[in-house]
């Protein structure tokens, strides 16, 4: 038997597909599976205890959906609680212990090593889950499971992912509570496709999810979302990192969607690039049901988006949130302040560019997390060594180490930053500010960060639903 455990308690809750694709894919291998999900109980240990008491699995696999919370000041760190949760499954189970999920991906070995766990899974799980179970019952060896990850004595062995050309889910059964999720977590997440070619300097999602864009057949991702919408779930959110990446793919998954009707019965939110963006995809994606966009803008200062590395222009900003007032679909644009030679006057020069293109609303996270494998990995260590590097932000003691949160904010922006943002942004509602400097904590923060955000937590319990930032700002008007 196969068990599945979700350890992700985050609030509010986010009901865990890629489990939920694992299982069916093991079911439909004819693999006895079950699921333990520790998000929805009170006593997350007590559950482990009375499972393992009555069950014994010849394979536990465990999610790590995200090592941080992504968001400086708070820089909290997930990793410590989720080697716990491993320790205690060790002294329950002799079964061995597979690691998956996005956020293990990034750190794939190091959290291996950390946690002490039998093996991982970088990349895709579906296909690798089956073939490890039965490697394990067969004893077979491991090196044609793709994405692979054990321990040969002192050593860790790792196969490379297989990011084939399209991608293909097995039908969720629903091993997990996904209306309980829903009332709890306000929306239900759907992929219409995994990887991303982009080359944003911050992002880790190529390291995670492989530069290789995997498409699902539109008729299969319509299946699922009027599987999810016979569960009374009408309000999804596509997980994808660019939905319209490519265009083509992201106009056939509207148009399927509008060909069953399911425009009129679901609402979706989804994340978009800048560019390509166009009149014809608004269109196509209102009478899908798109409800509202979170557009990856990073700035309005031609500077910045080039050293992000962004293809789009700020016209190119500015045609896409008329194209979606046009089409009455609400907007989000994500900013990413404090990169690599941002100054106050590029932030000046964002912030005014901003209010006059009148987005419903902006998030202005201020630093970048800096992730292994990417480029502003890489721009940090050419400006010397990070522990004296000015422009390096951290919580933990000792030397600089990326495993932990670790923030890029250029020291040009000086010893407050978020007072400057704060001050530009002047008050204006259409602005999630970021959080008050550290020195500052006794101001007001209106930030965005979705870890256990009691009031929006408070705000899904009394009926709210849709992408957390806009319910967030519809509590505020």
């Amino acid at each position: 038997m196969l068990t599945l455990i979700n350890p992700n308690r985050m609030r509010p809750p986010i009901a865990p597909i890629g489990l939920d694709y694992l299982a069916a894919s093991a079911a439909a291998a004819g693999i006895q599976t079950e699921v333990l999900d520790l998000c929805l109980v009170d006593d997350p240990h007590k559950a482990m205890t009375d499972y393992f008491s009555a069950s014994t699995p010849s394979l536990v696999g465990l999610t790590l959906r995200n090592v941080d919370d992504c968001f400086w000041p708070n820089a909290q760190w997930f990793v410590p609680a989720f080697a716990r949760t491993v320790a205690a499954l060790r002294r329950l189970t002799d079964a061995p212990i597979v690691l998956g999920g996005v956020g293990y991906a990034i750190f794939a070995e190091q959290i291996l090593q950390y946690s002490c766990a039998d093996f991982g899974v970088r990349g895709d799980g579906e296909k690798a889950i089956v073939q490890l179970y039965r490697a394990l019952e067969d004893r077979h060896d491991y090196w044609a499971i793709p994405g692979l990850l054990w321990r040969d004595e002192d050593a860790i062995r790792a196969n490379p992912p297989e990011w084939n050309a399209t991608l293909s889910l097995p039908p969720r059964y629903n091993a997990f509570d996904n209306r309980t999720y829903f009332h709890l977590g306000g929306q239900a997440g759907l992929e219409t496709k995994r990887g991303c070619n982009r080359n944003c300097i911050y992002c880790a999602e190529h390291v995670a999810k492989g530069k290789t864009l995997r498409l699902r057949n539109p008729v299969e991702v319509a299946n699922e979302a009027e599987n999810l919408h016979k569960q009374g779930i009408d309000v999804l959110h596509l997980c994808d990192s660019e939905f319209n990446i490519p265009r083509d793919h992201a106009l056939a998954v509207c148009g399927e969607l509008a060909r069953r009707g399911l425009g009129d019965q679901l609402q979706w939110y989804a994340y978009l690039a800048t560019t390509p963006f166009d009149d014809e995809l608004a269109s196509a994606m209102k009478a899908a049901g798109c409800k509202g966009i979170n557009f990856t803008g990073d700035s309005g200062s031609p500077a910045m988006l080039k050293t992000y590395r962004q293809p789009h222009s700020p016209d190119d900003l500015a045609r896409t949130v008329a194209a979606c007032k046009k089409h009455d679909i609400e907007v989000m644009i994500d900013l990413m302040l404090g990169g690599p030679g941002e100054t106050p006057e590029t932030v000046a020069e964002t912030i005014t560019f901003v209010k006059q293109i009148n987005p419903d609303c902006a998030g202005t996270a201020l630093g970048i997390r800096i992730y292994p494998h990417t480029e502003i990995a890489r721009i940090a260590a050419a400006q010397g060594p990070l522990e004296t590097n000015p422009n390096i932000h951290r919580r933990y003691e000792g030397p600089v180490d990326l495993f932990q949160p670790t923030f890029y904010i250029s020291y040009k922006l000086g010893d407050a930053p978020a007072n400057i943002v704060r001050s530009l942004i002047d008050k204006d509602a259409r602005f999630f500010e970021p959080m008050p400097d550290i020195a500052n904590q006794d101001l007001p923060a209106s930030d965005h960060n979705y870890n256990d955000n009691s009031a929006l937590a408070d705000a899904i319990a009394k009926g709210a639903r849709g992408a957390y930032w806009h319910i967030l700002k519809s509590l505020e008007t």
